[in-house]
């Protein structure tokens, strides 16, 4: 059988039975750059055809997808590729353009791979995707936790010029303690205490509690 009769049969495969399912079922190839079957709720989200999909390639990911937070999942689809493993599947947040409105969705997807071909390489990627309810709390832990994410890699070298002792004040400090418990607590003198509290705010720029908190929870402080 060669990879293009095999890339036939499975799309017809699960063409069978993807509508049957409460969410999108979409197959991508070899690379995942290109859609080349998705069911019809997925296609009814979207408002197009599977033949738009088709031919706009790997236009699809940056029409339907926030490109700003491509940075969390494509390294879990890389990494799916690159693992080749017919076993294997990543789960992933992304944020979909959808409806009328083309507003982003959340939603959750899990991905691996649906075939391999002759010489072993990656040949299909399956996908199941369904948005997530809005009034969730899942959602709003989402995109807390990616707001969490880019704060740290945006800040990652202003923390890095913290000292050991500055990143265990500074947690303290995200915790509400004062200079005479931090004073308690390391051993070391109110005063030597209040230099490590204007050090650390002027090292980060910190001119709050909150900006101190933001730090210690994007770099799990606390």
């Amino acid at each position: 059988m060669t990879d293009e009769q095999l890339i036939t049969g499975r799309i017809a495969e699960v063409a069978s039975f993807a509508d049957e399912y409460p969410g999108a079922v979409i197959i991508l190839n070899g690379d995942a750059s290109r859609v080349l079957f998705m069911s019809a709720r997925g296609l009814q989200d979207l408002g197009t055809s599977l033949g738009e999909l088709i031919a706009m390639g790997p236009e699809y990911h940056t029409r339907y997808f926030n490109p700003d937070e491509a940075h969390e999942y494509v390294p879990q689809v890389v990494s799916l590729l690159e693992r080749n493993d017919l076993s294997f599947a990543v789960t992933l947040f992304q944020q979909v353009r959808t409806g009328p409105q083309q507003a982003f969705v959340w939603h959750l997807t899990t991905a691996r791979l649906l075939a391999q071909g002759r010489s072993g390489q990656p040949l299909l990627v399956i996908c199941f995707s369904t948005p997530i309810d809005p009034k969730s709390h899942i959602t709003a832990k989402v995109q807390r936790l990616l707001d969490e994410n880019t704060f740290l890699r945006q800040h990652s070298a202003t923390f890095a010029s913290l000292t050991t002792r500055e990143r265990e004040v500074l947690a303290c400090l995200a915790l509400g303690h004062t200079s005479q418990e931090i004073a308690v607590a390391f051993n070391i003198s109110a005063q030597t205490a209040d230099t490590h509290r204007r050090n650390i705010r002027q090292k980060l720029g910190a001119t709050t509690n909150f900006d101190l908190g933001q730090y210690a929870r994007a770099f799990d402080l606390i």
